[in-house]
């Protein structure tokens, strides 16, 4: 089941206002530090009812997908103008320190980045315009000998992914964020 949010229709009034009644809810419940997005619980707190919510987001995953929707944006924005920097390797570097201070921040986000599947459209393109943006910088960073040969986009979600794990199951020290990151950086560079 699709909802209503990605489809790309034009919501009656009333749709509409439930729908930003829902995000609203959910936004403040994850400003409390609840992060669980129950559906019922978001219902309860928005004023609506629960097929209200189920049809808007018929599950946790695409509520948070649509949470997560303008930080995705400012993240294919980013791999964009990386993909213009002059240098393919700084630019790659400042969207990945970009990626993962955004994946940091938000929970939701980074598990919309990680996921294999999207619930909404919008999410699936913006996940393919950010994955091109990157392809064109990997191509050009490889055409320098800058990276190894064998990274493609796709491993670099997975690879911030991780490294979002890896920072968040510590200290979350920011110290911390900036070894993993080097870590990454070198890693990806070629064979010497």
């Amino acid at each position: 089941m699709k909802s209503d949010a990605g489809s790309g229709s034009t919501l009656r009034a009333d749709a509409a206002r439930n729908r930003a009644l829902v995000l609203r809810a959910a936004r403040r419940q994850m400003a409390e530090g609840d992060g669980s997005l129950q559906l019922n619980t978001i219902a309860r707190l928005a004023g609506v009812g629960v097929g209200t919510v189920y049809r808007h987001f018929p599950n946790r995953h695409a509520l948070m997908e649509a949470l997560s929707a303008e930080r995705f944006q400012e993240l294919v924005d980013a791999a964009q103008e990386a993909a213009a920097e002059q240098d393919a390797l700084v630019g790659l570097q400042r969207l990945l320190r970009f990626a993962l201070g955004h994946a940091l921040a938000d929970v939701g986000f980074a598990a919309v980045l990680e996921s294999a599947r999207d619930a909404e459209t919008t999410t699936s393109v913006m996940k393919s315009d950010f994955d091109h943006a990157v392809t064109e910088l990997l191509d050009r960073a490889r055409s320098t000998d800058a990276i190894r040969r064998d990274i493609e986009a796709d491993d670099i979600r997975r690879l911030l992914c991780g490294v979002e794990h890896a920072v968040r199951s510590g200290t979350g020290a920011p110290d911390r964020t900036e070894v993993y990151l080097d870590i990454l950086l070198e890693g990806i560079r070629p064979p010497r």
